[in-house]
């Protein structure tokens, strides 16, 4: 029922946008105009606390309203000053010092200072606050001890304000990826009496994040939020760098359906979409001057195993559905060659890392494991069901997984489809047998795939828990003396990982989008990262046929 109505809904919208361009110019031609950004975002946001979301529409957003110590520069994914105009690493790496913008305001005119971040990353670690990128700090001295409530004085983790405009940390080892995690959201600074207005600091979901509460620090502020409509963005008058940025607002669309979203790219109310649907690929391909992006993307689509629960339980089982599947097949047909399969969790290339093959397709392989854990030809399998989050292009991957399982090992596997907020605490509470899942880098290194399975970890959610792996990622890795023995060190622990199978890797990403030849200063990336205040529209575009 619920998938039904989120279709219909979808309809009515696009029906909206085609009967509006017949009667006034199009979302596009009037943006252009007036540097209005109308942005196809995915799905209706979870929430905008940079504490609690953890999903890509949830992060585009608070991207645009916050801003980190750094930012990435998005041709070059270099970090580039935020609200810190400037850092100093100590020769031993261990104790980073970042000098504030003595311009960098809220936005309602309240001056930034070490103290926030002081204040922020206490909320961002407290147990209470169940972040679950809690873990992107732990670099920081006892900040996983603190999180885990093995210590209760703050005073005691690695950061501290020396003055207004200083901030200093102390690192457990030398981090080169720390500067990096400094424009993730979880690192992010909050507004803390606005906040404790509304509850106390670890409140989740509180009102402090509506338009009439909000008080946020980066290039743009929150105008206007209908939900399962729009979301809408202002230029912010008390940015520090307000002169460079050339958009005067971003309309935000939880753009869940993406044939709907396609639709509405077709009839110029979108400026960009979030992704394609997958048999518009090739037609879009073949279009002269396509307004079709197609890139590289540190990101990997799989399947999470939940491996408390039988029969995945057992090893064997995870290992034997893994096996089954065609990555090729389903990649040449289904995805239309549009990515890469995946053998791993980590995609093969990142910052020079090659990840472990430790299986391949390989359908006898799997019968045999299958009959092992004592489901010979399917006989006696107890059912199995896989959970994903409502799209067209996650039902048409699921179905064709689904058939390959049936025809290779003779079993039946259910689909279950979820609306995005549901799905995504269904896979918090790990409320789930199987589930699709996709992890997009938020740093430039394999640590940030390779953490995600620590045991407890915030983002697991499949049961995996193996204190070797944990000491190769946590000490061993961040304590080698050079790259290669530092590589040496993630091979054999994600060798460790994917021999237990905890998840399905399916494919590696790439990134998908119908960009409209009228925006600028939007180029592709590894990461697919978006900084608004790049980008401008150019309003002597023709508009496209």
């Amino acid at each position: 029922m619920r998938f039904g109505v989120l279709k219909f809904l979808c309809l009515v919208l696009t029906c909206l946008a085609l009967l509006a361009c017949g009667g006034r110019e199009s979302n596009v031609v009037q943006g252009n105009r007036d540097g209005i950004l109308h942005f196809g975002n995915g799905a209706e946001p979870q929430g905008l606390d940079p504490h609690v979301v953890t999903g890509i529409p949830e992060s585009l957003i608070i991207n645009a309203l916050f801003e980190g110590l750094t930012v990435k520069n998005p041709h070059t994914l270099e970090s580039e000053p935020g609200v810190a105009q400037r850092w100093d690493i100590s020769d031993d790496g261990l104790t980073i010092t970042f000098h504030l913008n003595p311009e960098a305001k809220w936005s309602n005119g309240d001056p930034m200072n070490a103290e926030d971040y002081v204040w922020s990353w206490r909320r961002a670690l407290n147990p209470a606050m169940g972040n679950q990128y809690g873990y992107m700090l732990y670099p920081l001295k006892n900040a996983e001890a603190f999180a885990t409530g093995k210590i209760q004085d703050f005073s005691d983790v690695g950061v501290k304000a020396i003055d207004e405009h200083t901030l200093q940390v102390q690192l457990n080892t030398p981090t080169p990826y720390f500067i990096q995690l400094m424009d993730h959201h979880s690192t992010f600074a909050l507004h803390r009496p606005t906040i404790e207005k509304h509850g106390k600091a670890t409140d989740r979901f509180t009102p402090w994040t509506r338009v009439e509460n909000i008080v946020s620090n980066g290039a743009f502020r929150l105008k206007d939020w209908q939900l399962n409509r729009r979301l809408s963005v202002e230029k912010s008058d008390t940015y520090w760098d307000r002169d460079r940025v050339q958009l005067n607002g971003i309309v935000f669309y939880p753009t869940e359906n993406i044939a709907s979203e396609e639709r509405m790219f077709r009839v110029e109310q979108l400026h960009y979409t979030q992704t394609i649907p997958l048999e518009k690929i090739p037609v879009y391909r073949a279009m002269k001057d396509s307004p079709y992006a197609n890139a590289p993307y540190l990101g990997t689509y799989y399947y999470l195993l939940n491996i408390n629960e039988p029969p995945l339980d057992d090893v064997r089982v995870r290992q034997a559905l893994s096996m089954a599947l065609d990555r090729e097949r389903l990649n040449n047909t289904v995805l239309h060659k549009s990515n890469v399969p995946a053998y791993s969790i980590t995609p093969p290339g990142t910052l020079g890392y090659q990840p472990p093959k430790v299986f391949d397709h390989n359908i006898e392989a799997a019968r045999e494991l299958l009959a092992e854990a004592g489901y010979p030809n399917g006989k006696g399998w107890p059912g199995l069901e896989l959970t994903y989050n409502t799209s067209e292009s996650h039902l048409k991957i699921a179905v064709a997984l689904q058939q390959m399982w049936k025809d290779a090992l003779n079993i039946d596997i259910t689909l279950t489809n979820q609306e995005w907020k549901v799905y995504l605490d269904s896979v918090d509470q790990m409320d789930f047998q199987m589930a699709r899942r996709g992890w997009i880098g938020d740093y430039v290194d394999p640590n940030n795939f390779l953490d995600l399975f620590l045991c407890g970890g915030g983002n697991n959610s499949t049961g995996f828990c193996d204190p070797d792996y944990d000491d190769m990622i946590q000490h061993q890795a961040p304590q080698a003396k050079s790259r290669e023995e530092r590589y040496a060190i993630f091979h054999q622990a994600e060798t460790r990982l994917m021999e237990q199978m905890p998840i399905i890797p399916i494919y590696t990403y790439t990134s998908n989008h119908l960009i409209h030849p009228s925006v600028r200063g939007l180029p592709p990336n590894l990461m697919d990262y978006v900084n608004f205040r790049y980008i401008w529209l150019d309003k002597n575009q023709e508009v496209a046929e």
